[in-house]
């Protein structure tokens, strides 16, 4: 079945290992339109589920990190306005005792109310002659170094009544860096100076928070991918079963098959297409038995009346003979009237006899009486007998036989005649010019060319060579006697051996017939061993062409010829005739 062996190729080239996968691919890509439209499917489903990942998650980290920025701005206003309430609340005086107790109050609550561990302060700006605490830093921050800015440091300064933030990279006690926002702001203590206050918060939580969400889009992205995939090959699978079905349908009808019908199922698209094909192929089927009948009828027609010709015909020729045999005492205009009628009763019974083979062909009746033979001793033969009539057209016969000698299986009637008819046909359009007849063989096949140097045909011309009553030129008279049914003949003769008659024309320079038949019923010819299209000229033969005698390797008849590349046969020479 068709459907069935596309799997069964790329399941196996899928297991012959990586390397086959781009190959099988591309088959794939070719052939399988269920394939094609779930790739181009899949793919542009990845890129847009990708995309919208993509913009999911920077969204997601831009909203995440806005929200930590807020609180942690938040946080830090809170934490610094308790701790300037503290400070402000506070008698300080010029006792330094006092002003130290103020100052760490202040920074005990700077650290309860900061919810961060980072904390670092610097002397701004002194008031007053007394005494000024130093700035501060928390313990966990004295474990790490916090990098500020001077454009952070610069905006702190300048506008005392705003925040000012900037993004850092927080250093963690396994010694990575995590992401972090440091927050500035200034602390007034009256009387004593202005001091910086730089708050870090750390963002590994919102890191977490955004990876978590990453990993659930990607998971969601791939399972969306996966599912969308399998939709979609089910949904073309639905679609693409009823086409392979209607595609195995016709190519089984096509193969001959003429009751196959498509299965209709539902009153969907699908199935009006299925009933159409159908009824189409009822149609079809009605319509080939009906020609098959009249067929049929006409073979039967055309051998019924040729055996029925065949009794007053014998009894035409009898007497066409009779009077054939005794004109010389006719007066010379009743001679030739009974020289022709005896020519042409000869040329009807021909014609007669071509019908009734040809009707034969047609039945589907005829029967090889296979024996082994050997092609070069039928060409030399045939070569033999009509070297009269090559003489009588002023044509010589060359044969040329390299290989061929070993004996054959086939029907040495049968090739007879196919040899005959070639001959004939290239002695009488051969112009007078040489006819060489060329013999060979290799180790699948053996093979016979005829070739004359004649008027030739156009290709147009060389594709009809082998219809029935078919002629190049139909106002050209036939001189040997032709019924127009030879080559058709012919052609039948060759198949029924297996084998192949083609032709090769050129207008002005001559045609080339060639027989190719093959050693054994397995075997394939490929590329004949005679050449279909020759190489040489007229002029290029002069001196390789001397007829070749065979009478002298007949006694090889019998040994079975070397099968090698080839042909075994050109240890085989024949003597040059003069």
């Amino acid at each position: 079945m068709v459907a069935a062996n596309p799997p069964t190729r790329v399941i196996a080239a899928l297991w012959g290992g990586p390397r086959k996968w781009p190959e099988v691919v591309s088959a794939l890509w070719r052939t399988s339109m269920r394939f094609r439209a779930t790739a181009i499917t899949l793919m542009l489903t990845s890129l847009a589920i990708f995309i919208i990942c993509v913009v999911i998650a920077l969204v997601i980290r831009g909203d995440l990190f806005e929200s930590r920025k807020d609180e942690a701005l938040h946080n830090a206003r809170a934490a610094v306005s308790a701790a300037q309430k503290q400070l402000d609340s506070g008698q300080t005086g010029d006792d330094r005792a006092t002003i130290a107790a103020v100052w760490g109050e202040a920074q005990r609550v700077l650290g309860r109310t900061a919810s961060s561990s980072r904390i670092v302060g610097f002397i701004a700006e002194t008031q007053g002659d007394g005494y000024t605490p130093t700035g501060f830093r928390s313990l966990e921050y004295s474990s790490g170094q916090l990098t500020l800015s001077d454009e952070l440091r610069t905006r702190v300064t300048q506008v005392p009544t705003r925040q000012a933030w900037q993004s850092i990279a927080l250093p963690q006690p396994d010694g990575s860096r995590a992401a972090g926002i440091v927050v500035g702001q200034l602390l007034e203590f009256r009387g004593v100076g202005t001091y910086e206050v730089y708050i870090a918060y750390d963002l590994v939580d919102a890191d977490e928070t955004l990876l978590f969400v990453q990993r659930t889009l990607w998971f969601a992205g791939i399972t969306l991918v996966a599912l969308i995939a399998a939709i979609s090959w089910l949904v073309l699978r639905s679609v693409s079963v009823p086409i392979i079905e209607a595609a195995e349908t016709s190519e089984r009808l096509a193969a001959g098959d003429l009751e196959v019908r498509l299965p209709v199922h539902g009153d969907d698209e699908l199935a009006s297409l299925g009933r159409s094909f159908n009824a189409m192929a009822d149609s079809i089927e009605s319509q080939i038995k009906e020609l098959a009948e009249l067929s049929l009828v006409q073979q039967r027609f055309v051998s019924d009346v040729s055996h029925e010709l065949r009794t007053p015909l014998t009894t035409i020729r009898l007497a066409a003979e009779m009077i054939n045999d005794t004109r010389n005492e006719f007066d010379p205009v009743t001679a030739r009237t009974a020289e022709l009628l005896h020519t042409q009763v000869q040329r009807f019974e021909t014609l007669l006899a071509d019908l009734l083979e040809i009707s034969r062909y047609d039945a589907g009746s005829v029967q090889l009486e296979v024996e082994a033979t050997s092609l070069a001793q039928l060409a030399e033969e045939m070569v033999d007998q009509l070297r009269p009539l090559a003489s009588a057209h002023d044509t010589e016969l060359r044969l040329v036989a390299p290989g061929g000698y070993s004996p054959v299986d086939m029907d040495p009637r049968r090739v007879r005649r196919v040899l005959r008819n070639l001959i004939g046909n290239a002695i009488e359009h051969g112009e007078g010019e040489p006819i060489v007849v060329t013999v060979d063989s290799d180790q699948h096949a053996v093979a016979v060319g005829v070739r004359d140097f004649g008027l030739g045909m156009r290709p147009e011309d060389a594709e009809h060579v082998f219809d029935r009553f078919w002629r190049a030129d139909p106002s050209r008279k036939r001189t040997i006697g032709g019924t127009g049914l030879g080559l058709s003949i012919a052609l039948g003769d060759a198949k029924l051996h297996r084998g192949t008659l083609e032709v090769w024309s050129e207008l002005g320079v001559g045609t080339n017939f060639v027989l190719t038949i093959p050693r054994g019923p397995e075997m394939e010819i490929g590329r004949g061993p005679v050449p279909l299209e020759p190489e040489d000229t007229v002029v290029d033969l002069v001196d390789v062409t001397e007829p070749i005698t065979l009478r002298g390797v007949r006694d090889l008849s019998d040994q079975p010829e070397p099968l090698e590349a080839g042909g075994g046969d050109d240890d085989v020479k024949g003597e040059q005739s003069p």
